[in-house]
């Protein structure tokens, strides 16, 4: 496997800059993949292979990755899974040990206006540790980080369409349970039957 370390590669990944973690925007992403092939005058740079970028917390799985610098600097890329889901894993910033996870056939962000599209069976959801809290799943999500804000359609297009799939959001209650009173303990055994009963 070939190493690629690109100091200027700005992927975010679908779980959005807002809430990812900080210190992600400033480290190196490290790009593992099986194939390259640049095209330096185009500023086209198209990896396959099993493809792993890795920036920081942040850690994306593709069969392919393609990015493209506009005129101006910016990143636009776009992975896809050929046949397997894209995958994302990210750190957010806050207490205790919170990450954001998801998955779609194709994820595409474009870095100048920070807008993450997931298509065909996208799934987001938020992680507490290992323990799984808020979910949304969707035939297209939209996440803008600027804003802070996402939206769920029910094609794969990004389109509405009357008829077409249903989205799901699961959401975890953000209060507990109050505590129930302990009632009398009843630690011992029943007692077992005399001889003859």
């Amino acid at each position: 496997m070939k190493k690629l370390i690109l100091a200027a590669l700005v992927l975010l990944g679908a779980a959005g800059h807002a809430v990812a973690e900080k210190a992600d925007s400033y480290k190196p992403t490290e790009i593992n993949y099986g194939r390259l092939d640049a095209d330096d005058v185009k500023q086209v740079y198209t990896f396959t292979g099993d493809v792993t970028l890795t920036r920081g917390t942040l850690r994306m799985k593709a069969d392919k990755a393609v990015v493209t610098y506009t005129p101006d600097g910016y990143q636009l890329a776009t992975l896809t899974g050929g046949g397997k889901k894209v995958t994302f894993r990210q750190k957010r910033d806050g207490e205790g040990n919170q990450w954001m996870e998801g998955e779609a056939d194709r994820i595409e962000y474009d870095e100048k206006a920070e807008l993450v599209k997931m298509y065909s069976k996208a799934k987001i959801r938020r992680l507490e540790g290992s323990k799984p809290s808020d979910e949304v799943e969707g035939e297209f999500i939209s996440y803008d980080s600027r804003r802070e804000f996402f939206s769920v359609r029910n094609t794969s297009t990004g389109a509405d369409k009357p008829g077409a799939g249903r989205g799901t959001m699961v959401i975890q209650p953000k209060r507990t349970a109050p505590a129930t009173p302990a009632g009398p303990s009843n630690t011992q055994s029943p007692a077992a039957p005399a001889a003859g009963d």
